[in-house]
């Protein structure tokens, strides 16, 4: 099944990208005029009240006027648990921050983010902590490339399958 949330591809604004994950969320944004992306953070999970406020506070601080969710579908383009977790955050980060939200495939972004940090020489741990805001980049880097027609790309979970966006923890 799938089904539109609201975009914002043409109202003007920073566009930030997501890379998401069930620990920790790469996070992306564009200049004001959605030329450059650049990674932003990495940001660790807490809980839906302390990850609610800080995207709230990312949409102020930033002026971000869409987010682009990374969508981790298979090689075949057929959705994945991952995929399906990542739309059912997007639902929640629009329904927290009335920022209209899109998905992009991302299936190469952590491949390509690894690619890149290697040269810099960092220790693993260092790479980590980078990874997925440089995935977010990659990602973000890849929608601004792409036309207007491939860049919108829902896909809604049921509501059997919805999976819950955050656990409390």
């Amino acid at each position: 099944m799938t089904a539109e949330l609201p975009t914002s591809d043409t109202e003007p604004g920073r566009v930030a990208a997501i890379d998401y994950g069930t620990v920790r969320i790469g996070i992306a944004i564009t200049d004001r005029r959605r030329t450059l992306a650049s990674p932003l953070e990495t940001y660790t999970r807490v809980s839906r009240q302390a990850d609610a406020a800080r995207f709230v506070r990312l949409v102020k601080e930033e002026g971000v006027r869409l987010f682009v969710v990374g969508l981790p579908v298979h090689l075949d383009g057929h959705e994945s648990a991952k995929s399906r977790e990542a739309t059912a955050f997007g639902r929640w980060l629009h329904e927290t921050t009335s920022v209209p939200v899109e998905f992009f495939d991302e299936r190469y972004s952590t491949t390509f983010a690894t690619e890149q940090l290697a040269p810099a020489g960092f220790t693993k741990k260092r790479q980590k902590k980078r990874l997925d805001a440089v995935a977010a980049q990659v990602l973000l880097t890849a929608w601004l490339e792409a036309p207007p027609h491939e860049r919108a790309r829902v896909a809604t979970p049921t509501a059997s399958t919805d999976l819950k966006p955050l656990d409390d923890r």
